[in-house]
């Protein structure tokens, strides 16, 4: 998830800091209870571990062996549909494979991969890395299972748009595995996963990811005495944001996959070769860093919580990362164009090996290789029992040992995807609203005057507690949304068998349909 601790945020004034005191003031109880429940540990060999955490790692386990470790079995088969390979442009749907792909990657690849990381190789040592890149690797089937399933139980409306996502194959597909014994549950689940999916595309991560675009502009442009300075800049960046993602929610998933399909890429590159740029200068010093990465994941110290400890940061921050499980990929997934579920779910199992295994495993790289000085104390320092450290500085100071301007370029990636983060959600909560008050002009307009709100709301406030209750409730959602997984992962197996059953047998012309279907 893009949205991690251990960031500056900005308030705008001492008006607004009034504000903003009074309602965190009024709604941290209330977080602070969502927060003991759903961020509850267990003791494990002397540390704790946050139950939600092992809730998905274990079903990310139980989904890769259920499926034969499809994540590495059908590796080249997932490239070959995101180049267009089994598909044909007149499938049913919105958007291609690769338009698909990169919209949910960009409501996943954000701060939680450059600060989210620097915190977690701090708080757990390098080991954390090798725990992470595991979690990301099984993490992988589980997005297989909840898009396919998001394909498979999608409505394609009389316009050609799409709505699809855990609230509709919750509804349905728990109707045609358990007949009518599964409708009242499958209803109430449904409900469930849209009013959590709504409030988070509202006023959860919307709300940090403006308030981050606005802090990182204002940083950019020379902090407090620089063009951002005055008393009305936040308030101004947010209106301009909120009229751009006022301006894409029109034209829906094809907007936004328009933008992201240019966005993420680009972005993505631009930081990888910032990481490799680092690396290959240390190259040197590159066998000695991947040492600690294994030693310190099996070492029996460590700097929290030893080898235990290391993994439990590295699970949690590849899980908070990817979302695998949370179900919200499935919302832009389900608009791909194609007849058969099980294409969109293999490509979507691509989602957390490049959120999680490439992106935030080259930031983990990359900070161990540089080894800067305020990386070494912020790890003296939180073995001591200090805060978290902000995660954004330690991963540009690690880029300032080679690139001396490259904490510029990284400020713009960081705003670039905090605001690509904004666009994925907001076309969320969009289809989480569609869903409880139905499809119409007043109820789209209603939606979208609220969410640019709080996009200018999150701008000028923080609103820690708000925020902090609605990580807590996707979370809530990543518990439902798992029980219907186990439930329908017969569902899923059948439509992997009919898709791979063609592909061997030779049925897909070069355009993608089948024979049969081209008959149709």
């Amino acid at each position: 998830m893009s949205r991690t601790h251990g960031i500056v945020v900005l308030a705008e004034s001492s008006g607004t800091t009034n504000v903003e005191e009074a309602i965190n003031s009024a709604f941290e109880p209330i977080a602070e209870f969502a927060n003991s429940i759903v961020f509850a540990t267990i003791p494990v060999f002397g540390t704790e571990l946050p139950w939600i955490v092992a809730w998905l790692v274990v079903a990310a386990l139980a989904f890769t062996v259920y499926f034969k470790f499809t994540q590495v079995m059908r590796l080249k088969l997932s490239f070959d549909i995101v180049r267009g390979k089994y598909t044909d442009k007149n499938d049913p749907g919105e958007v291609s494979h690769f338009r698909a792909l990169t919209a949910a990657l960009s409501g996943t690849v954000g701060l939680g991969n450059i600060a989210g990381v620097a915190v977690a190789v701090t708080i757990g040592g390098p080991g954390a890395t090798f725990w992470m890149i595991l979690c990301g690797f099984l993490g992988m089937a589980t997005k297989f299972v909840e898009c396919t399933l998001g394909v498979k139980y999608r409505e394609v409306h009389a316009d050609g748009t799409v709505s699809g996502g855990p609230m509709h194959y919750l509804r349905q597909g728990l109707v045609d595995r358990f007949g009518r014994k599964g409708a009242v549950p499958g209803k109430v689940l449904a409900f469930a996963a849209a009013l959590l999916i709504l409030l988070f595309g509202i006023a959860g991560g919307n709300m940090f990811q403006a308030n981050q675009t606005f802090a990182q502009l204002r940083s950019v442009t020379g902090g407090e005495d620089g063009l951002l300075g005055g008393n009305g800049a936040a308030l101004l960046v947010g209106g301009l944001m909120a009229g751009v993602v006022a301006l894409v929610l029109v034209g829906g998933i094809r907007s936004i996959s328009t933008v992201t399909s240019r966005l993420v890429p680009l972005m993505a590159v631009v930081y990888v070769a910032g990481c490799l740029t680092v690396i290959l200068v240390n190259v040197t010093h590159v066998p000695a860093a991947l040492g600690e990465i294994v030693s310190g994941a099996f070492a029996p110290e460590g700097v929290a919580g030893g080898a235990l400890g290391a993994l439990i940061i590295g699970f949690q921050r590849a899980l908070f990362s990817n979302e695998a499980g949370i179900g919200s990929a499935a919302i832009a997934h389900s608009a791909v164009k194609t007849r058969h579920p099980a294409t969109e779910g293999l490509v979507a199992l691509l989602e957390p090996f490049i959120d999680t295994v490439v992106v935030c495993t080259m930031t983990a790289v990359t900070i161990v290789i540089a080894s800067t000085p305020s990386w070494e104390q912020a790890r003296a320092a939180v073995s001591t029992g200090a805060a978290a450290p902000e995660g954004v500085t330690l991963t540009s100071d690690a880029f300032a040992t080679v690139l001396p301007w490259f904490p510029v370029v990284l400020s713009i990636a960081v705003t670039l995807f905090a605001f690509s983060t904004v666009l994925s959600w907001a076309y969320y909560g969009q289809k989480a609203w569609q869903y409880l008050f139905g499809r119409g002009r007043i109820a789209d307009l209603v939606y979208k005057i609220v969410v640019c709100g709080f996009v200018v709301l999150g701008a000028v406030l923080t609103l820690d507690a708000v925020v902090s209750f609605m990580d807590a409730m996707m979370f809530v959602l990543a518990f439902i949304n798992i029980v219907g997984l186990y439930l329908l992962a017969p569902v899923v197996k059948r439509e992997l068998s009919d898709f791979t059953a063609k592909v061997a047998a030779g049925h897909f012309r070069q355009g993608g349909r089948s024979r049969a279907e081209a008959h149709d």
